[in-house]
């Protein structure tokens, strides 16, 4: 019996070691609709006035159309930053798409991805929290989002009403860009898609933002250089979410979709430069290395290649040398003299 015992738990061992080796480390979800079949709830959490709408396509309302609204939706389980042994920042992607309507002249606050450390406070829709995206401002609270804004805010250094922006712990974006000139508006109402990808190994985030049903640009809209490491050293998981709040403003926001994934970058990959004239400058140089190196091994080909055919020659040469040259020529058989007739010779002499 005990040894039956001792086998058992042999064998749950060895099973929870195999499942943690076959684990799939990758965090993901992908919701193409928010309808009564979704199951979205039980992965994605909803705050403040975040409800769903169901009609022709079913969708998460962020905003009501009253002033002062603010909602949030959230990923619940935590996302690890490391993974792997060793230790390995994990990259991630996410695609989604909304649309943002406005009624009035008072432009809304719009739509931000977010991604925050635990402790934020998510729960949280004080005035002072829900100045900008709903989102907090408050010193200590760190965070990284993307700006999807649609109020020129003088005190954050706007350019205009419809513009994407980078951000990193303020509302002063790291970078910004006005879609106005690629006749893209925020507060359209159209359906708009965004992809957000970050790679760590160049620490480089890459946005890109076109209507819905149209192909993922291939040039991303905005790229900046976020070092996740030097904001959470620790590795204690993050969350990401989106948020909107109208302001004053009677902005309605709605999610349609939205899928995330993390994953592991290969160790064969290098990381990519941030600057398209870096890029350029890297890429000239590389080119003269390569036409360098091109020259200097065809020159070494040639020497071998050379240095082969002479000693290949050389070898054959000297077999045939062997073969032919060392060879002594045998009379036929008919002209061999044969003893006794030379003995009979000398005697007639």
């Amino acid at each position: 019996m005990a040894s039956f015992l001792t086998s058992t738990y042999l064998l749950y061992f060895f099973t929870f070691c195999f499942k943690s080796l076959i684990a799939n480390p990758n965090s993901s979800f992908s919701f193409n609709n928010f309808g009564p079949n979704s199951s979205f709830q039980s992965v994605l959490s909803l705050y403040g006035d975040a409800k769903v709408v169901n009609g022709s396509n079913s969708s998460v309302q962020l905003t009501d159309s009253l002033v002062s609204s603010g909602g949030r939706l959230i990923y619940k389980n935590p996302i690890k930053f490391y993974h792997g042994i060793p230790e390995k920042l994990v990259s991630f992607s996410t695609n989604f798409s909304f649309s943002m309507s406005l009624n009035s002249s008072n432009g809304g606050d719009g739509l931000a991805f977010v991604v925050f450390s635990d402790g934020y406070p998510v729960d949280s829709f004080d005035d002072d929290d829900n100045g900008s995206f709903g989102l907090s401002n408050r010193d200590g609270f760190e965070f990284l989002s993307v700006e999807f804004d649609t109020l020129m805010d003088s005190k954050y250094g706007d350019m205009n009403g419809n513009h994407v922006g980078i951000d990193l712990s303020s509302f002063v974006s790291l970078k910004a860009t006005n879609l106005s000139s690629l006749n893209l508006g925020l507060n359209s109402g159209n359906r708009l898609q965004v992809w957000i990808d970050y790679e760590s190994s160049s620490r480089r985030l890459e946005v890109r933002l076109n209507q819905f049903g149209k192909p993922r640009p291939f040039d991303p809209l905005l790229f900046q250089r976020i070092d996740l490491v030097k904001i959470w050293p620790e590795n204690k998981g993050f969350f990401v979410g989106l948020s909107s709040s109208n302001g004053n403003s009677s902005q309605v926001c709605n999610v349609y979709s939205w899928s995330f994934k993390t994953r592991e970058t290969p160790d064969w990959m290098h990381s990519e430069p941030l600057e398209p004239v870096v890029f350029g400058e890297k890429k000239e140089n590389e080119i003269k290395i390569h036409k360098k190196s091109d020259c200097v091994m065809r020159i070494l080909s040639a020497l071998i290649l050379g240095v082969g055919l002479g000693a290949l020659g050389s070898f054959i040469g000297m077999f045939m040398w062997t073969i032919f040259a060392n060879r002594r020529p045998i009379a036929p058989e008919e002209y061999a003299t044969k003893p006794d007739d030379k003995a009979s010779v000398n005697e007639k002499q």
